[in-house]
C-alpha cells in the first residue's frame, strides 16, 4: 500500500506505561515512532488517536496480528 493511502481508522494495540514522573506513556508498536505521553489516561487516549492519524499519513502500514504479552525473567 502506498504512503498516505491506507485507511485512517482501525484498531491498534498500544502499550501503556507510567514513567517515573507519573506520566502515562503510550506506544503503538506497529507504527514507527508512534508514541506520546500525558498526565491522565483520557488525555493519553486522545493523544494516541491523534498521533496514529499523523503516523498513518507519513508511513506504510502492514497490520500484524496481536498475539499477546509475555513476562520474561532474565
Amino acid at each position: 500500500m502506498e504512503k498516505g493511502v491506507q485507511a485512517k481508522h482501525g484498531r491498534f494495540t498500544a502499550i501503556i506505561e507510567k514513567d517515573e514522573d507519573g506520566f502515562f506513556v503510550g506506544t503503538v508498536p506497529v507504527l514507527k515512532s508512534c508514541y506520546t505521553q500525558a498526565k491522565t489516561m483520557d488525555e493519553l487516549i486522545d493523544r494516541l488517536k491523534e498521533v496514529i492519524h499523523l503516523c498513518l499519513e507519513e508511513q506504510e502500514f502492514s497490520e500484524l496480528e496481536f498475539v499477546g504479552v509475555q513476562t520474561i525473567e532474565a
